[in-house]
C-alpha cells in the first residue's frame, strides 16, 4: 500500500521516526516538498541521525530513496548531509537514492536574500532558517528558476545566473549584506554537483513503474500542515504545499496511487518562530526544555511549547484525508497531573471550531479548554498499546473524537521500538 506521511501541525511532530518505522515494509521512500530547512531526527539501535534533505529510508538497506521535483536542492547542503551520514555507516550510492532533474536548486544567494527578506520586514518578519527556501521558491514561481537538468548545460547555467546576479546584487547592497560574483556562486555549485550528478536522473518513471509493479511507496512530509502556502497560518508559513497533495505534485505520482495518509501530531503541540499559537504555554515550555526536548533539529532554537489544538488538527485532517493518525511524545506529558485539550476558539463572543482565515483574528482567539485527568506513569516501557495508563488511552481517544479520525500509532519515546501499533 502506498502511503502519505504528513505533519499535522507546525512542523517537528516526529514524522522521521513515523517514517522510519514504516520503512521496513516499503520498497521505496519518497521526499516531494521544502528543502534543507526541514529537519528529522531518526535513533536506530543507539544511533542519531539527523536528516535535512535525505529521505529517512536512507538509513535501510534495499531501499530506494527519491528526492523529487517538488524538493528544492541545495547542492553543497546535501553533499554535507551524505557526507555525514557517511560516516555514521550509511550507504549513499546512486541505486540507493535518485534526485529528481526537475528538482530546484538552490543558490549561495537565495540564502542572502532570505536574510534581506527578514530585515525588510522588521518586527513582522517570518522567523525563517535563512536556507534560501523561500526565494527559490519565488524564482520557480516566477520562472527564472534554475533546476538540477538545467547545470548540466553550463554554459546555459552561467548566462542564467549571470543575469540573475544583476538584480540580487542590488538588493543586497541595500542591506549591506554580501554579494556575488558568477565565477564564485558556479564555483560552489559544480564542486558540490560533481558529487551528485550520478544520483541524478527522471525520477517519474522510476515512481510509475513501481507503482505499477505493485511496490510499497511512502511518501515523507516536511514540515507540517499549519506552515502549508495555502492552508498554514499565512503568511506564517513556508513556500510550498506540505499537505499530502504536495507529495503527488512534488513526485509526479498521482492521487489515485495513494492507499492511506498517516497524519502525524504529538500529544500537545510546539511551534519554531514567528505566528500565531493560541494554546501555547510558559509552564509546559518550561517543563518540556527542561528534560532537554523541544530544540529545533536545524535551527537549534527553544520550540514554543502549548496544550494540544484540535481546532487546527480537526483542520488538518480535513485538508490532509488522514485515514489513521500517529500521536508522538505521549511520553512528554507523563508528570502531569491534569491535561488540557483546546476544542474550539472564542473570537469576540463566537465559537469556532475551525481555524480562521483572517489574520487579525488570531490575535483575538481565545482557547476554549476541556480538561482531562493525567496518567502520572512512565509510558517509555509500555511495549503494547494495551499497556498505556487507562487516563493515556482515554486522552488519545478524545483526541481521536475531536479529530475525526482514528488512532493508528502512538509515540512513547524517540527510538524506534517505542512506537506503538493501535
Amino acid at each position: 500500500m502506498n502511503t502519505i506521511i504528513v505533519g499535522l501541525q507546525w512542523g517537528d511532530e516526529g514524522k522521521g521516526k513515523i517514517v522510519d518505522y514504516l520503512t521496513e515494509g516499503a520498497d521505496i521512500v519518497v521526499r516531494g516538498q521544502g528543502g534543507n530547512n526541514a529537519g528529522h531526527t531518526v535513533i536506530a539501535k543507539g544511533v542519531r541521525y539527523i536528516l535535512n534533505l535525505l529521505p529517512s529510508g536512507i538509513i535501510w538497506d534495499g531501499k530506494i530513496n527519491i528526492i523529487g521535483n517538488g524538493v528544492v536542492v541545495d547542492p553543497s547542503g546535501l553533499v554535507a548531509e551524505i557526507e555525514r551520514n557517511e560516516a555514521l555507516g550509511v550507504s549513499v550510492t546512486p541505486h540507493k537514492l535518485l534526485i529528481s532533474d526537475r528538482a530546484h536548486v538552490v543558490f549561495p544567494f537565495h540564502k542572502e536574500l532570505d536574510a534581506a527578506r527578514e530585515i525588510a520586514l522588521g518586527d513582522q518578519k517570518i522567523g525563517t532558517t535563512k536556507r534560501g527556501i523561500g526565494p527559490t521558491y519565488s524564482d520557480k514561481v516566477n520562472r527564472c528558476g534554475i533546476r538540477i537538468a538545467d547545470l548540466l548545460d553550463e554554459e546555459f547555467t552561467r548566462e542564467q545566473v549571470t543575469r540573475r546576479l544583476v538584480e540580487v546584487n542590488e538588493i543586497l547592497a541595500k542591506y549591506d549584506l554580501p554579494q556575488f560574483t558568477a565565477d564564485a556562486v558556479l564555483k560552489e555549485i559544480y564542486t558540490a554537483f560533481a558529487r551528485l550528478r550520478p544520483h541524478v536522473t527522471n525520477t517519474i518513471p522510476v515512481l510509475y513503474a513501481a507503482w505499477k509493479a505493485g511496490k510499497s511507496i511512502l511518501f515523507e512530509g516536511a514540515q507540517g500542515t499549519l506552515l502549508d502556502i495555502d492552508y498554514g497560518t499565512y503568511p506564517f508559513v513556508t513556500s510550498s504545499n506540505t499537505t499530502s497533495g504536495g507529495s503527488c505534485t512534488g513526485s509526479g505520482l498521482p492521487p489515485n496511487a495513494i492507499g492511506r495518509v498517516i497524519g502525524v501530531c504529538k500529544a500537545y503541540t510546539t511551534r519554531v518562530g514567528s505566528g500565531p499559537f493560541p494554546t501555547v504555554d510558559e509552564g509546559l515550555s518550561e517543563y518540556l526544555h527542561g528534560l532537554g526536548r523541544e530544540f529545533g533539529v536545524v535551527s537549534g532554537r527553544p520550540r514554543g511549547c502549548g496544550w494540544l489544538d484540535t481546532v487546527l488538527l480537526r483542520f488538518a485532517c480535513m485538508v490532509n484525508g488522514v485515514t489513521g493518525l500517529a500521536v508522538t511524545n505521549v511520553d512528554g506529558l507523563d508528570e502531569y497531573e491534569t491535561l488540557q485539550i483546546c476544542t474550539s476558539y472564542d473570537i469576540d463572543g463566537t465559537i469556532h471550531t475551525l481555524p480562521p482565515a483572517d489574520r487579525k483574528a488570531w490575535d483575538r482567539a481565545v482557547p476554549v479548554y476541556e480538561t482531562l485527568p493525567g496518567w502520572k506513569s512512565d509510558t517509555t516501557a509500555c511495549t503494547e498499546f494495551s499497556q498505556l495508563p487507562a487516563q493515556a488511552k482515554a486522552y488519545l481517544a478524545r483526541l481521536s473524537e475531536l479529530c475525526g479520525a482514528p488512532i493508528a500509532f502512538v509515540g512513547v519515546g524517540p527510538d524506534r521500538v517505542q512506537t506503538l501499533v493501535v
